[in-house]
């Protein structure tokens, strides 16, 4: 499975534990509350449902009775519904405690932190924690890059640099405000209240 892959696998069984719904509102639900997904058409997420169907997480429901299946004639087609089953919510359960590496990168984290509201809080903190180190990582990178080549650049080529760094800046400030809300939460799961600037991500 490729990653942008497993990404969907996780963002389309974390919408669906919330209630069924066919393909085209999930893919609404997609672009709506995770944008790194609007690049996604139907036809990449429709594979994702046949397969998470034919792995049991998966059902497919025809809310329809009266459904009079397509022809060339009417040209009617199928609503249907997908719903979570218990071993696809058993596997949301895996794929949401997972805090690893691949967490912290950009589009994971997204999604991750769509999800945090149903997030253990330890498994919250880890991949906090984490993606603030891997940007810190790439602060650093930037930082050194600029240094070695800010007297070769034009101007605008030199605001673009200074303007990714502090976009990065920005989103590690978000994140140190995040962690210290989390450590201020002791509840284990739930929706402390948040910084008011958060990043898009």
């Amino acid at each position: 499975m490729s990653r942008r892959s497993g990404i969907l696998e996780f963002a389309v069984l974390g919408l669906l534990h919330d209630a069924p719904m066919h393909g085209y509102e999930l893919r609404k639900r997609l672009n709506v509350l995770l944008g790194s997904f609007r690049a996604f058409s139907y036809g990449t997420l429709y594979p994702c449902l046949k397969s998470l169907v034919a792995q049991g997480f998966l059902v497919e429901d025809n809310p329809d009775e009266q459904y009079v299946p397509a022809t060339a004639l009417n040209g009617k087609r199928s609503k249907i519904v997908y719903r979570l089953t218990p071993e696809g919510k058993q596997r949301f359960e895996e794929l949401l405690s997972d805090s690893g590496p691949d967490a912290w990168e950009d589009e994971h984290f997204g999604v991750h932190f769509a999800f945090f509201g149903r997030t253990d809080k330890a498994v919250r903190m880890r991949v906090l924690e984490g993606r603030r180190s891997r940007l810190e990582e790439r602060l650093e990178r930037m930082r050194t890059s600029l240094a070695r080549t800010r007297e070769r650049l034009d101007d605008y080529t030199l605001e673009l640099q200074r303007h990714g760094l502090e976009s990065v800046e920005r989103e590690v400030r978000w994140l140190n405000e995040l962690i210290e809300t989390e450590r201020a939460n002791r509840t284990g799961r739930g929706s402390p209240e948040l910084p008011p600037d958060r990043p898009e991500h």
